[in-house]
């Protein structure tokens, strides 16, 4: 009987152009690191919505997926730097950043823990957090542990904590 090897725990976090978004990837971060796994970054991208020409809307889309993906990079040598690995980065075009994330998480059985990060300064603590908060995470039929991370911790806090 050959025993297979575990594949690395991998942290899930989503770029989604918010200050806290840099609380929940640092966590991510460092609890990899701690944990000996790795990091994926989804950055959804909203389809283009432009009717009468195809050729216009496929451009606009194309631009749209160049920016998120060098916006991304931006954050690897910081991943990179924390954890020893080079994140998986996640570009999904899709309407709604839930129905993504739950095409993501059913496709990838490694995404063993999903990371975000409340909103502060007294809006609530965001959407996605509200939305898992009411419905739970249960998709590709697993529950999915999320970490929610206050989105104005420290860099020692964080340090902290993870």
């Amino acid at each position: 009987m050959t025993l297979q090897a575990a594949s690395p725990r991998k942290f899930l976090v989503i770029a989604d152009g918010t200050a806290e978004f840099a609380a929940a990837l640092r966590f991510a971060c460092r609890r990899a690191r701690s944990t000996d796994g790795t990091v994926a970054i989804l950055r959804v991208i909203a389809p283009a919505v432009f009717e009468h020409w195809s050729g216009v809307r496929d451009e606009i889309e194309r631009q749209a997926r160049a920016e998120a993906a060098e916006e991304v990079q931006a954050f690897a040598p910081l991943v990179r730097a924390e954890t020893g690995h080079d994140p998986e980065v996640l570009l999904i075009r899709a309407d709604d950043t839930r129905e993504a994330l739950r095409r993501v998480i059913s496709a990838d059985r490694d995404i063993k823990i999903l990371v975000l990060a409340a909103a502060t300064g007294g809006r609530g603590p965001g959407p996605l957090v509200n939305s898992i908060a009411r419905e739970g995470v249960r998709w590709g039929g697993r529950n999915l542990p999320v970490t929610v991370v206050p989105g104005d911790l420290s860099d020692a806090e964080i340090d902290d904590l993870a």
